[in-house]
């Protein structure tokens, strides 16, 4: 066997050439043919008695067939692994006339993708920014009108009022169907409220929307169920037509809504329901500004990383890994999207490779235990025998799908410190933003 590569530095591509002589494979089809015609069976002959002539007539082409592309696959793999050579994806078979009737000798050629090293922007070389969102009072109001939503005790009057919702169902004016159904707040409304004050089930509204809302998408979004561009463009006249009106009077702040909305004994006063409102908001404000420095993060290691990608070949083997799913037109137009994709792919991979970062089967367990507690708010205690009955269906869990589950934990694990590592070299700042503004920003 010899195996040489020719390079294309220019291109980062390479055609890996294969010659196979007979010695290569002899043995290894003489001894498939063995256990062939011991399981062979034919008209006429004793199982395993079937003669080897025989057998080598009916399935011989198929079983070298079947030894050389084994042998191709392992030897390319391992003059890859042991010449260093990084690919991107896999080889690609170039096309070929083989003759298994007669030839003795076979050359096969791989086209490869070749992947050059490349280093990461030095450490603090790149910024990103971090919302630190304040609290304002219109933010409390909001999340104290969803806890009397919640928990409030709710009817439905004969007429509305400011502080009611309607319930029903919207549409374009004019078009087919009966329309989404939603649940409109009175008190939202910017424009002409008082056109649904007064408002009786049965009744249909028609109103220009974006008008009613002072074009406001993310108000509008936010009970109609658009999407932020159905909501950006959601001008002229909607069809409202109410079915009926909810209103929710305010329960009694006292310590069984305490613990309805905290938990037993969590808090104890109005002064600390309060100040856990806003603490509970703020934790969940900062953990979605996290989660966008992180993705910012990724976002500038793929724009200040450089990273030579071999183009037409990745393109090729984007068709043919996807066969029946991606086409030649579709990879063309979003190239772009697949190119970060593998860009990050390469940064997180070098990440783990030269910070020697690893995922212990613990932590897999214990990462799908949390999400197991979470299912039960979390604050339950345990005792060590209902840990141990939670960690074997939390190993069962694991094992399902064919060990799916298990490399889908995995996976996201070592993401989180990929990015846990790489928020080491980037310098974060803090910019001050309210809430309404971080949520206009990141609307979507």
């Amino acid at each position: 066997m010899n195996i040489t590569l020719d390079r294309n530095e220019e291109q980062l591509t390479g055609l890996l050439n294969v010659h196979l002589e007979e010695a290569d494979y002899t043995d290894a089809v003489e001894k498939q043919i063995k256990e062939t015609t011991k399981k062979a069976q034919f008209k006429g002959f004793r199982p395993g008695k079937v003669p080897a002539g025989l057998v080598r007539k009916m399935y011989g082409k198929g079983i070298l067939a079947d030894e050389i592309n084994r042998l191709l696959g392992q030897s390319v793999d391992s003059y890859l692994k042991d010449n260093n050579v990084k690919i991107l994806g896999e080889p690609i078979p170039v096309a070929s006339d083989v003759d298994f009737d007669t030839a003795k000798a076979f050359d096969f050629q791989f086209e490869l993708g070749l992947l050059p090293d490349f280093e990461l922007p030095a450490d603090g070389q790149l910024e990103v920014k971090r919302s630190a969102v304040s609290i304002d009072d219109a933010t409390l109001a909001e999340t104290n009108e969803q806890i009397t939503r919640q928990f409030g005790e709710t009817t439905n009057p004969e007429a509305s009022e400011a502080d009611d919702y309607l319930f029903g169902k919207l549409k374009k004016a004019g078009a087919e169907g009966e329309g989404q159904t939603v649940l409109l707040p009175i008190n939202k409304v910017k424009n002409g409220q008082e056109r649904f004050i007064g408002v009786k089930g049965g009744d249909t509204l028609t109103f220009d929307l974006s008008d009613a809302f002072a074009g406001d998408a993310g108000a509008i979004r936010s009970f109609s169920g658009l999407s932020k561009e159905e909501a950006a463009g959601a001008t002229g006249d909607y069809e409202f037509e109410v079915e009926k009106i909810n209103r929710t009077a305010a329960p009694e702040e006292n310590q069984e809504l305490f613990d309805k909305v905290f938990g037993p004994e969590t808090v104890a006063s109005k002064e600390e329901f309060d100040a856990k409102i806003r603490e509970t908001i703020q934790q969940n404000y900062d953990r979605e500004s996290d989660n966008l420095v992180n993705r910012k993060l990724i976002d500038a290691l793929i724009d200040n990383t450089t990273i030579q990608i071999p183009t037409e070949f990745f393109k090729k083997w984007l068709v043919r890994a996807n066969e029946g799913k991606l086409d030649a037109a579709t990879v063309e137009e979003h190239y772009s999207d697949y190119e970060r994709e593998l860009k990050w792919s390469l940064i997180r991979n070098k990440v783990v490779e030269d910070m020697g970062l690893k995922v212990e089967t613990e932590e897999i367990r214990n990462r799908v235990l949390d999400k197991i507690l979470g299912q039960f708010g979390g604050g339950m205690a345990l005792t060590d025998e209902m840990r141990q009955g939670m960690a074997g269906f939390a190993d069962n869990y694991l094992k399902q799908e064919n060990g799916k589950n298990y490399v889908q934990e995995y996976e996201a694990i070592l993401a989180e410190k990929v990015v846990e590592a790489l928020r080491g070299k980037v310098v974060v700042t803090d910019e001050p933003v309210t809430a309404e503004e971080f949520r206009n920003q990141n609307e979507g």
